[in-house]
């Protein structure tokens, strides 16, 4: 007896050791590991994985079966696919998302999907992403749920995970495999994360320079930002602040803002007060401005006060093509332009003038 227990005993002691030097090996996998990663806005979004190949096996009911199922191992009791192989398929979020309009908290999570007979697919999202596979799924556990709808793509061997349909505020992932794609939209409230970033950095070292307060008026500005903070920023990057400096730049901000707050009569007034400190681009940059304002008349008077006090330099009669454009006197303008190309300072400069000589011979504005 004693011999049995001992011989037991050694045998378990070896099958310990052989498996411990086992997993200290670095093998390759059947099924190796993967990871993709998106930028939305300022916000990533990363899918770590395993790709299992096809390998003429039926996958669909078969190697992946339909529903919830019993996988014979772990603790759960019905588990969804895992989405991969080998471990946890994994996604993370820097910022809070939505997935399919569903909010979802920045952070990491464990991917599974339950597939369905039909063309639709459930995809879960749970707190757990440590646990191998799906054995250990518990629904206790779950962030999120969203069902799908799944859609066939020409065969994919090997699975993979992609992003798709890249915009501003929002990209598609998808899961492809087979003849199937498990895709799932990804937004994020770009503004709202990027203000919020810009806030706590305010507080930090960027905010201890002027042109950190500027980028984040002028950012909020054409965003759809809170006005009334972006104002608050961009005067603090004027005046008040041991870093504070007027500038052509920052004033043309804070027009911004005025005007986009009803208060276009304030605007002109504080860019007229800077005007004569004005270089002859930022003149002409205000002329521009006017036009964006929809003052024409104006704008033509100050491309004409820039083209007076800087006789044939470079750009005023760009600004005097620009601003009879916008009166409709294409004529005019055409002239103008043509003397713009001859004064242009690089071939980049001229190109451009060239592109708006054939605007402008087809009667179409500039601006």
């Amino acid at each position: 007896m004693k011999k049995i227990n001992l011989t037991y005993l050694l045998l378990s002691f070896l099958l310990i050791v052989s498996l411990e030097a086992f997993s200290q090996l670095n093998l390759p996998r059947g099924s190796q590991m993967a990871s993709i990663s998106q930028r939305i806005g300022i916000t990533d979004v990363y899918i770590k994985y395993s790709r299992p190949s096809v390998n003429k096996r039926e996958i669909w009911g078969k190697l992946v079966p339909y529903g919830m199922n019993n996988l014979g191992f772990g603790t759960a009791k019905e588990s969804p696919w895992r989405a991969g192989a080998n471990e946890n398929t994994v996604i993370k979020f820097t910022t809070d998302v939505k997935i399919e309009g569903k909010e979802i908290k920045a952070g990491k999570y464990g991917f599974h999907i339950v597939v369905n007979k039909d063309n639709s697919a459930t995809i879960i999202l749970s707190n757990n992403s440590n646990a191998w596979g799906s054995f250990f799924y518990e629904p206790s556990e779950d962030a999120l749920q969203v069902t799908i709808q799944t859609k066939e793509i020409p065969h994919k061997e090997q699975l993979s995970f992609e992003f798709n349909d890249v915009t501003a505020n929002s990209a598609v992932a998808s899961l492809n495999w087979g003849k199937k794609q498990f895709p799932f939209k990804i937004e994020v409230d770009v503004t709202d994360v990027v203000l919020t970033d810009i806030r706590k950095k305010l507080q930090n070292q960027p905010g201890f320079t002027r042109q950190t307060w500027e980028q984040a008026a002028n950012f909020s500005l054409n965003n759809g930002g809170d006005l009334e903070e972006a104002l608050q920023w961009i005067n603090g990057a004027i005046a008040g602040k041991f870093f504070s400096q007027q500038t052509f730049n920052n004033t043309n901000i804070k027009a911004g803002i005025l005007n986009k707050m009803g208060k276009r009569d304030d605007a002109i007034a504080l860019l007229d007060g800077y005007m004569p400190k004005a270089t002859i681009f930022e003149v002409h940059q205000y002329g521009r401005q006017l036009i964006g304002f929809g003052l024409k008349d104006k704008a033509l008077d100050v491309f004409k006060m820039n083209a007076k006090k800087n006789k044939d330099q470079w750009p005023v009669h760009y600004g005097l093509a620009r601003g009879y454009s916008a009166k409709g006197d294409y004529k005019t303008a055409l002239k103008h332009l043509k003397k713009a190309l001859a004064n242009a300072p690089n071939q980049a400069s001229k190109g451009r003038v060239q592109a708006n000589i054939a605007k402008l011979e087809k009667e179409e504005d500039i601006n």
